[in-house]
């Protein structure tokens, strides 16, 4: 069974070296440190380090071979890189074998999710206009190559994995190379520093050619022939697909082996359990709105502008909502963290659908996940400021309301009765007079009666309150630029309730 098990990370790790360039250790080490008993011991994650780095010299091989043979390899740009890492993969390796399993196994499978979560937002970093292959790196680009080659050798010796991905990163991104040369460069280099490191592996733990010599030879002819079919087939797929198939097999390997191999412990966490029954009753409060919502489209006939707005309303009292189904402060943070995690990636590629824009009203490429992600956080640090640490509560629901309905107002006031633009210092000159009316007006509104249910405070005191932030928030907005009054509002209508709260 173990046998088995190895093979498929081998076929898994073939598969990703020939599509992306990555590591074999990427792949396999996770795979092997949680499933294979073996390589539990105190050295296992070390050995399973190493099997992944010979795996890797003939696999990045064969790769190499065949993106040379589509003429897809730049070593002059790469040159630099090269030398750097290989000198520093035998140090990487013995700081391996000090820092233990514990450390080299955890680093591990967290680095399978992060590498994932990487290619799924970003599947291509190539930029617009790659340089020509075999042009001369500027002083900028040997600054580059010198800085990420020495730290990118460390890491391939230490983990054995990371580095063929940091170097797709590096040569596009950085060094301007078309993704096909940055992959046959990555891994013609990876040929060497894994061989480099997988013998200073061996020379510092010898016991594990004897002792897994078996597994050491499977792994190595099953990542071979897979690097070998998977680099045909990148060659002639285009670069998007092949970060998105990359990207969602290893988040999804990545956060499979993570709950494996810390069952135990999540299934004692209290939190996680909380977490996760506030997040089931917000899914059904979110989809019973959106139902609402789309159904009341279809019969009535809804302006953009107020369906965009109807839209917030169910975003902004979203954190609202959770704050009401959560036992405490830290749950209810959470829950507005992990939906704007789970949600953003689904929104970015939403975004190649014909009807996204339509349907959310965007006005820009990329608004809408941009303004969710923005908005879930602001309030998630809210409620940790105000409710974990103020012990105070109704400041987050306060500043959040006064928000969500004052922007409301603003919108849809300065749109249909909006004649006279503001010209004022650091004002955002498109928006007006009666919006910004609208906007302390209905701040005003919903700040006292927030204040009124939610707050210990007198009435007097709760008008005082809602009096000082009203215009501050008005004011706020007014001054904020490209949406980011989602930010700027809410905060600032916090730090005045506290410091008012403090007098």
């Amino acid at each position: 069974m173990e046998l088995l098990l190895c093979a498929l990370a081998a076929l898994a790790a073939g598969i990703g070296t020939g599509l992306a360039g990555l590591s074999a250790a990427t792949v396999m080490v996770p795979i092997m440190i949680v499933l294979c008993p073996s390589f539990a011991g105190e050295t296992g994650a070390y050995h399973a380090t190493a099997i992944a780095l010979a795996s890797d010299i003939l696999g990045s091989a064969f790769t190499s071979a065949i993106y040379i043979k589509h003429k897809n390899i730049d070593l002059k740009r790469g040159g630099i890189m090269l030398a750097c890492i290989i000198s520093m993969c035998i140090a990487g390796s013995i700081a391996a074998w000090h820092a233990g399993n514990v450390v080299l196994g955890t680093f591990s499978l967290f680095l399978c999710v992060g590498i994932g979560i990487r290619f799924l937002l970003k599947p291509d970093t190539q930029k617009e206009k790659p340089v020509n292959k075999g042009a001369k790196l500027d002083w900028k680009g040997i600054a580059i190559s010198l800085f990420f080659g020495l730290t990118i050798g460390f890491g391939t010796g230490f983990v054995g994995s990371g580095g063929g991905m940091m170097m797709l990163v590096v040569f596009t991104a950085f060094l301007g190379m078309e993704r096909k040369s940055a992959v046959g460069t990555s891994t013609l280099i990876m040929t060497f520093t894994a061989l480099i490191a997988f013998v200073s592996h061996v020379l510092v733990d010898p016991t594990l050619v004897m002792e897994k010599w078996q597994i050491l030879l499977l792994c190595i002819v099953v990542e071979s022939l897979a690097s070998i079919v998977s680099a045909q087939f990148a060659n002639k797929v285009n670069n998007r697909m092949v970060g998105i198939v990359t990207g969602a097999v290893l988040t999804v390997l990545g956060a499979i082996m993570l709950g494996i191999h810390y069952r135990e412990t999540l299934a004692g966490c209290a939190l996680l359990h909380k977490v996760m029954e506030c997040f089931k009753w917000y899914l059904v409060y979110l989809v019973g709105w959106l139902t609402a919502l789309l159904l009341a489209r279809r019969v009535f006939s809804i302006p953009k502008e107020l369906w965009r707005k109807l839209l917030h309303l169910v975003a902004y009292t979203s954190s609202l909502f959770m704050m009401f189904v959560s036992r405490d402060w830290l749950t209810a943070s959470v829950c507005c963290l992990l939906f704007a995690a789970v949600v953003y990636p689904i929104l970015h590629y939403a975004e190649s659908w014909k009807g996204y824009a339509g349907l959310f009203n965007q006005r820009h490429p990329g608004e809408v996940k941009k303004s969710l992600l923005l908005l879930f956080c602001t309030h998630a640090a809210l409620i940790a400021l105000c409710w974990g640490w103020l012990d105070k509560p109704y400041i987050a629901v306060t500043s959040i309301l006064m928000w969500g309905t004052g922007d409301t107002s603003a919108a849809l006031i300065g749109k249909r009765f909006g004649k006279r633009h503001v010209h004022l210092p650091l004002a955002d000159s498109k928006k007006t007079w009666e919006g910004s009316a609208a906007m302390m007006i209905t701040a005003f509104a919903a700040g006292l009666i927030a204040l009124l249910i939610s707050s210990p405070l007198e009435w007097y005191i709760c008008l005082v309150y809602a009096s000082i932030a009203a215009p501050a928030a008005a004011y706020v907005e007014l001054i904020s630029h490209g949406g980011n009054d989602t930010i700027f509002v809410p905060a600032a209508v916090s730090v005045i309730l506290a410091l008012i709260s403090l007098i």
